[in-house]
């Protein structure tokens, strides 16, 4: 089945591709389609909701869309839907003039940001699950099949940030992934291979759930 991803993103084209590898995974740039909707909603599945919706309506054909980002507990959730505009503690959910600053930027303003909270003991973090420096990752995935007709799976991963920049590891993945230590593996997320990382990563699970969704309707 040829799929639509809703996305300009690459890596997440790769992951998908690797974890849909029966189906074709298209995303709009491939065939000059342009796809830049207003990610306006107020959590993950809204702004998944927003851009499969939006390609549908382009494409008429099976879209899959997701929305991911990086939850630290200590910082109350952020980045979260703001990870990828996430520009420091000054301006967490995007700089006014709208401009992304770099991930390599954006991974040391999220360790300082953290470790600035943590020193000030200003939070309770003994509920934490891992630790004080707690963190998961989200993605949430719409399949849109038509106008009314949508499927959703929304999953998280778990770990904990590196306590300084420069215990940052790998070379895999993409966005925080160097930041994101999983203790169960003892290794960042981007020191993991693609096929371990899809088999507990967020987008993994999530694309698995539709999977048998997909397979059901073959």
């Amino acid at each position: 089945m040829k799929i639509y991803l809703a996305t300009a993103n690459q890596n997440k084209k790769r992951e998908m591709s690797e974890i849909l590898k029966t189906h074709t995974i298209v995303i709009p740039s491939d065939e000059g389609i342009y796809f830049d909707p207003v990610e306006n909603g107020s959590t993950f599945y809204e702004n998944s909701l927003i851009k499969a919706q939006t390609l549908y309506k382009e494409v008429h054909c099976p879209v899959i869309a997701d929305d991911s980002g990086i939850c630290v507990e200590a910082l109350g959730g952020d980045p979260g839907i703001f990870s990828a505009r996430y520009a420091g503690p000054q301006f967490p959910h995007g700089t006014p003039d709208g401009k992304k600053i770099s991930q390599e930027l954006q991974n040391k303003y999220l360790i300082s940001q953290l470790n600035d909270v943590l020193s000030s003991n200003s939070i309770n973090t003994t509920h934490f699950l891992n630790g004080p420096r707690s963190c998961h990752y989200v993605c949430a995935m719409v399949l849109c099949l038509g106008y009314d007709r949508l499927y959703v799976a929304q999953e998280i991963m778990s770990g904990f940030l590196v306590e300084h920049i420069e215990d940052a590891r790998g070379t895999g993945g993409f966005g925080y992934d160097p930041l994101f230590f999983v203790p169960q593996l003892n290794k960042t997320i981007a020191q993991i291979s693609p096929d371990e990382k899809n088999a507990i990563s967020h987008r993994g699970k999530a694309a698995r759930a539709l999977v048998h969704i997909i397979g059901a309707l073959e």
